[in-house]
């Protein structure tokens, strides 16, 4: 046969060396399912996306013009020698939700601008009211904006006792809270003096008018300041009109606030300024966001913003009726206003076909309004997964990147159907995957390892996935067809319980809940049943308000539900003498610059600059440890101040990063990259991975103590130097939950863990259930909402939520051991947890 007809329907990689790639060569079949495999750092997204996408993004953007280039967030030209049959390519890969409370599930999806358009053409508009363009529905445009708000339907405002949480306190014992604490409180308190207000009076017995002015005016007074005199000194001096030390200018303490929460570019002055302010719904508006122009109008008895409150299930029941032309109104409107009668009836079914895509993905639960920060990474695929669904494209690669992230084993099924119907239409599916249920579907699997990093990069094999269990040095494969293997550890009996009791947010209504004392718990249910919301948002607030610790709060622009708060505080009891303190491992950056890393986020960067700093040419030199840090003045390359990296403005072209042409990449001058370790300079010794950084300093108890610990949770791949910003939500809380173990020392700690698994290959999880078996046997409590069967199934108790999503779920379905819950009739989880059980013996 012809060589090039017998690989006419197969993508040909040559020489592929990206990243920790080993010049690999590897054949794909188009217009099927093909699965990469292996460990988390084998190279199967590098391969996949790094590789692959990368490549077909170049070739497309080389047909488009250079201004239109500029659009697109380029990924870079990958090193590889060829590529040959690649199709175009789209990439839905895992990423956090937009963190602004502007985007949406309905901008997100498109959903929101018919919607507005058949508001628009086809909503009831009250009696002598003009017709309201679609634009005037949307609260991101000046036409629909409700004008008090500016569209985000909520004000940020302050009050007395926002500001001054102790009235009982005199304003020189610093009552007005909410002032600066540094010197600027004190001029504020000074400028008081001088204006002849008693200063050590309890606040509380001051006249209300003057309490009103002193927090609320936005009358700025310039006034003599005498530092250091007492009030009656300050009287006299006033009187006298003596020189003053300054003149100082009076700003209100709401004024203070306000100004600072606007106009501050620190994150902690943004942060300590939240403090003092609440968050009301717009008065105006009352929550909605729009002009009460768009509010007048309804379709089918609602308002937008209450059509967009739905959830997508009710709102696509709710449309239906209009799509297949029996409403109740279609005989009248079809007879007096034909016009509007199509427009209706064709912008109705377009938004249910629509909106069946995405229940058929399992999230009908999600409601046109809901933000997108508040999307798990895998709701956020599936969302724009839809998309690509209704549009029937033809002939594109699709590169996914764990579409399974997030979803329980029930929803599996719905997102197979969905890969199903995309490749009927004669696409092709590269997809990066842990879960097995879609490793066994897939039409083609390349395994790729054997190990993460240096260790990696290699094509065990590629083939139909039978063919590999012949691979004795696959993980995947001891997994994928595995035997029966008893449970390790056993079962291990509560030692107390911890009580959750009126828990009334989203879906829950008035629930209470009992989580077992020193055990491993897992929390399951299908997406959007309420898992999240009864752990990570009403056990940790309830938690921390047992504690004393107030919750820490991002700034409001990201609208995440971690800052807008649905419900009060759960009632917490049980056995709270055996609990000292709370830890939430969550999947949020462990930060937001590519200043900040593993390394430094760990605390081993402190231990690495002390060693070089106590090398001799160090001591010699007078270099302390801060010499070796690339983010201060005196060791870093200033030319590019320590970034490592300079942006290169191509006008018409994408800004590109080049390393800086000092330094060349190391971040440091030449002078700090003299002095050496163990041979390696402090760049070379950032550049280590984990792995390779465990054999370095394998004379230093306290590194290789954190590094194992980093390796046994799966992180052996990660260099030390990682930015923050490369990393995934999975990886960046499994690296909080790391430098959690290495200072856990005592018992007592409740874990709180959101999905641990995310991302991980089923060899990486038994290593990190060993590790938190660790944290048990400690005489900790680990409570984790979790939808992988095998982390379940190793845990010591299981809280299944449900039965169903959104308004059908909200309610404790069963708990217990996991043959308990696997025995129930009524969980979703039930017969998935059965399954794994009879494999695990």
């Amino acid at each position: 046969m012809n060589d090039h007809l017998a690989e006419r329907g197969h993508v040909q990689v040559r020489g592929a060396r990206e990243h920790n790639l080993k010049d690999i060569s590897v054949s794909l079949p188009r217009d099927a399912l093909v699965v990469f495999t292996g460990i988390s750092g084998s190279g199967k997204s590098t391969l996949a996306f790094g590789t692959l996408y990368a490549e077909a993004q170049r070739r497309y953007l080389e047909s488009v013009s250079p201004y239109a280039r500029r659009l697109f967030n380029q990924v870079g030209v990958p090193d590889v020698d060829a590529i040959e049959g690649l199709p175009p390519a789209i990439a839905l890969q895992q990423q956090r939700g937009t963190p602004t409370a502007r985007s949406s599930v309905g901008s997100v999806t498109t959903l929101s601008n018919l919607l507005r358009m058949l508001y628009s053409r086809a909503g009831d508009y009250p009696p002598g009211q003009d017709i309201v363009y679609a634009d005037g529905f949307s609260p991101n445009t000046p036409d629909g904006a409700c004008q008090e708000c500016h569209g985000l339907g909520r004000v940020y405002t302050v009050t007395e006792d926002s500001m001054v949480p102790d009235p009982s306190l005199t304003i020189r014992e610093r009552a007005i809270a909410a002032w600066p604490t540094a010197w600027g409180g004190q001029n504020q308190r000074d400028i008081l003096v001088s204006l002849g207000i008693d200063v050590d009076r309890p606040w509380n017995e001051l006249p209300q008018d003057t309490r009103d002015w002193i927090l609320f005016s936005e009358e700025q007074p310039v006034v003599p300041v005498y530092p250091g005199f007492t009030p009656e000194e300050t009287r006299r001096a006033v009187k006298r009109k003596l020189e003053p030390g300054y003149m100082g200018t009076f700003s209100s303490a709401r004024r203070h606030v306000m100004h600072t929460f606007a106009d501050t570019e620190s994150a902690s002055m943004k942060k300590r300024v939240l403090e003092y302010m609440i968050v009301q719904d717009c008065p105006l508006c009352h929550g909605k966001r729009l002009r009460q122009e768009a509010l007048n109008v309804t379709f089918a008895g609602l308002d937008i913003t209450e059509f967009s409150r739905l959830p997508l299930a009710t709102a696509a029941t709710l449309l239906l009726p209009f799509a297949e032309e029996r409403d109740p109104g279609h005989a009248e409107r079809s007879k007096n206003r034909p016009e509007q009668a199509i427009a209706l009836q064709r912008m109705a079914e377009d938004l249910t076909r629509r909106m069946n895509v995405l229940l058929d993905l399992g999230l009908g639960y999600l409601q046109l309004e809901r933000s997108t920060p508040t999307l798990s990474p895998g709701e956020l695929q599936r969302l724009r997964l839809a998309t690509q669904l209704y549009s029937n494209l033809f002939g594109v690669v699709y590169v996914l990147d764990e579409p399974s992230a997030g979803l329980h084993p029930a929803d599996t099924e719905a997102l197979l159907t969905a890969l199903d119907g995309l490749k009927r239409g004669g696409n092709s599916l590269f997809v990066v995957e842990h879960e097995l249920d879609i490793i066994r579907r897939a039409d083609w699997l390349v395994d790729v390892g054997p190990g993460a990093g240096e260790q990696g990069g290699q094509i065990l094999y590629s083939g139909p996935p039978k063919g590999l269990n012949e691979i004795s040095d696959s993980a995947t494969a001891r997994y994928l067809f595995a035997e029966p293997q008893a449970r390790t550890t056993p079962l291990r009996t509560p030692q107390g319980w911890l009580e959750l009791n009126h828990v009334t947010r989203h879906n829950m209504h008035d629930l209470s809940v009992r989580f077992p004392l020193g055990v491993l718990t897992s929390i399951t249910g299908i997406s959007g049943s309420g898992k999240s919301t009864l752990v990570s948002q009403a056990l940790v607030e309830a938690l921390a308000h047992h504690f004393g610790h107030p919750l820490e709060q991002d700034a409001p622009e990201a609208d995440d539900e971690t800052t807008h708060r649905t419900g009060e505080v759960a009632h917490l009891g049980g056995d709270l003498a055996q609990i000292t303190r709370l830890i939430q491992v969550d999947q949020k950056p462990i930060g937001r610059t590519p200043r900040s890393n593993m390394a430094t986020y760990t605390g081993l960067f402190d231990q690495v600059r002390k060693l070089f700093a106590a090398t001799p040419l160090a001591k010699q030199r007078g270099y302390a440890a801060g010499r070796f840090s690339f983010n201060v003045k005196g060791g870093r390359c200033e030319h590019c101040q320590g970034e490592g990296w300079m942006m290169v403005e191509l006008l018409f072209l994408p800004s590109v990063y080049a390393p800086c042409s000092v330094c060349h990449g190391t971040r440091y001058n030449a002078e700090t990259l003299e002095v050496t370790y163990k041979g390696k300079n402090v760049a070379e010794v950032l550049s280590l991975t984990v792995d390779a950084a465990s054999d370095f300093f394998d004379q230093e108890p306290n590194m290789t103590r954190l590094l194992d610990t980093l390796r046994e949770v799966g992180l052996g791949y990660l260099r030390l130097g990682q930015p923050a910003t490369e990393l995934s939500g999975g990886e960046a809380q499994r690296i909080k939950l790391a430098t959690e173990l290495h200072r856990s020392g005592r018992g007592g700690t409740v874990y709180i863990l959101d999905e641990p698994t995310t991302g991980l290959h089923p060899a990486d999880i038994d290593r990190l259930q060993k590790q938190l078996d660790k944290l048990v046997e400690a005489g900790n409590t680990v409570i984790a909402v979790e939808h992988k069967m095998q982390m379940v199934a190793g845990s010591d108790w299981v809280i299944d939520i449900g039965p169903g999503a959104g308004d059908q779920g909200g309610q404790v379905v069963v708990q217990g051991t996991p043959e308990v819950v696997a025995a129930s009739g009524e969980s979703k989880t039930a017969p998935y947890l059965r399954a794994t059980l009879r494999t695990a013996g």
